[in-house]
């Protein structure tokens, strides 16, 4: 079983995860705990891994019952099944990255060429790191496998992996370069995902509390990265320290929103309660927005995590339940006189019902800026496109605007006569949000009118968009 939990180690990341491989992983590690447990444990077991119930037991041996909940599971189910594995099993290395390989390989992710690595680790100096030794030592534990076998080194006489970056790297640091640790570590074939945990686990205050020498690392880094599109970027801070993500540099803020204002039947009655703090308050109408005002991490805004901050703001039991409701709520605030913009809402959803959770939440009319004042009132200085249709937070800071044109966004009258300012305030508008970092799709309200025309043009669109590389957004 090695040599299978080793090959995720070094496969060629693809546009979605290696669902072979990870049945096959999850097989291993199910069977495992199956074979240790009781026929009257099994149903538990599933439940725990989240696999389909098994079979009866009369009949039945445990092995044949524990292969035919797995054979039961969809292969769209496979991910949160790993998921849960990761999150609650104890699991060597080995099992530990050969899942996590397989699945990250369906999740976006900042390509590093083998030269770009190379490069890096000659020029990098560890020292600083290697002040702190357990640490290191358990920052590399956490992303790389160093012991095979438990009885490896006894039996052979021959010394592990961390028994040598011990001694050749940590003990007697002249023995070793970092060119040499990244050689043996396997860093320079590893997945991008999993050189990429590599590089902002190096850069995180866990492993190394220092922050100008967490700065240091970090410029060293990025001198690597930038001419290949990536980039260590500051994006926030915990305990005090700043924490560094790995992006894609171009579009995208480099920000974190801070509140999101949302699925608004009218412009909101703000307030702030803390101007120094960023602290807002809808004082009137509360009940016709919404607010999110959770941490929105590297990977964006997923549903599932907006389904979730939903749930326990209203008290719902029951997820599915929450999900729904939350659906329904922001389904009511879109206009009842823009049947496109109701396709698109209703498809993104449908397009995405298999893979939702780990889908972009889709937010529907969004307050991009905000002015107490009318545009009137603030003449020619006024903002432009304060509400927009639809808003997409994407991994590594990207920020998408969708826009359903209809007639109102270059007519006058009701539609009966052209009106180019109008159609001009829209573009310098979208010039506007383009130039702080966002990317805004238009499409015309006939393009989504008919529902079946619809569905086909975005499920290409969208397919498009969630599948680009980092280095394609910039």
């Amino acid at each position: 079983m090695e040599s299978q939990l080793q090959l995720t180690h070094h496969h060629k990341m693809s546009g979605q995860a290696d669902l072979v491989q990870l049945r096959t992983l999850i097989d291993h590690v199910f069977s495992k705990r199956a074979q240790a447990s009781g026929h009257r444990d099994l149903p538990a077991l599933c439940d725990r891994f989240g696999l389909p119930q098994p079979p009866p037991q009369e009949g039945n041996t445990k092995a044949q019952r524990a292969d035919a909940s797995l054979a039961a599971c969809l292969d769209t189910d496979l991910p949160a099944v790993a998921e849960a594995i990761l999150a609650g099993e104890a699991l060597t290395a080995d099992e530990r990255n050969g899942l996590q390989d397989a699945l990250w390989a369906g999740r976006p992710h900042i390509p590093i060429p083998a030269r770009t690595r190379r490069e890096l680790a000659q020029d990098l100096d560890l020292s600083d790191h290697i002040h702190y030794a357990d640490r290191f030592m358990a920052l590399l534990d956490s992303v790389w496998v160093l012991d095979h076998d438990v009885f490896g080194e006894w039996v052979t006489n021959q010394p592990s992996l961390r028994s040598k970056i011990e001694r050749h790297f940590i003990r007697f640091p002249e023995d070793w370069s970092t060119e040499t640790l990244f050689e043996e570590l396997g860093a320079f074939e590893a997945p991008h995902p999993r050189f990429g945990q590599f590089l902002e686990q190096l850069a995180s205050s866990a492993f190394l509390p220092d922050e100008p020498a967490q700065r240091a690392y970090v410029e060293t880094v990025n001198r690597h990265l930038q001419p290949v599109g990536a980039q260590l970027r500051h994006g926030g801070d915990q305990d005090g320290y700043p924490l560094f993500h790995l992006v894609g540099h171009g579009r995208g803020t480099g920000r974190r929103p801070r509140n999101l204002i949302f699925a608004t039947f009218g412009k909101p009655d703000i307030r702030f309660t803390s101007a120094l703090d960023n602290d807002i308050e809808i004082a009137e109408r509360a009940d016709q927005v919404l607010v999110y005002d959770r941490p929105v991490g590297k990977d964006g805004l997923r549903w599932h995590e907006l389904r979730a901050w939903w749930q326990e703001t209203r008290q719902i039991p029951q997820g599915e339940d929450a999900g729904k409701a939350l659906y329904d709520r922001m389904e009511a605030c879109l206009p009842s006189n823009s049947p496109g913009q109701r396709n698109l809402f209703w498809l993104y959803h449908r397009i995405h019902r298999d893979q939702l959770d780990d889908a972009p939440a889709l937010l529907p009319e969004i307050w991009i800026h905000w002015d107490p004042k009318s545009v009137r009132a603030r003449g020619e200085k006024a903002l432009k496109n304060l509400r927009m249709d639809f808003l997409m937070l994407l991994p590594g800071g990207h920020r998408v605007v969708l826009e359903v044109d209809g007639l109102q966004h270059y007519t006058r009258n009701q539609g009966t006569k052209p009106d180019s300012s109008r159609y001009a305030a829209t573009m310098a508008g979208d010039r506007d949000l383009t130039l702080r970092g966002y990317e805004v799709f238009r499409f015309g309200h006939d393009e989504l009118r008919d529902r079946d025309h619809a569905h086909r043009l975005l499920t290409s669109f969208f397919q498009q968009l969630l599948n680009r590389s980092p280095q394609q957004r910039t």
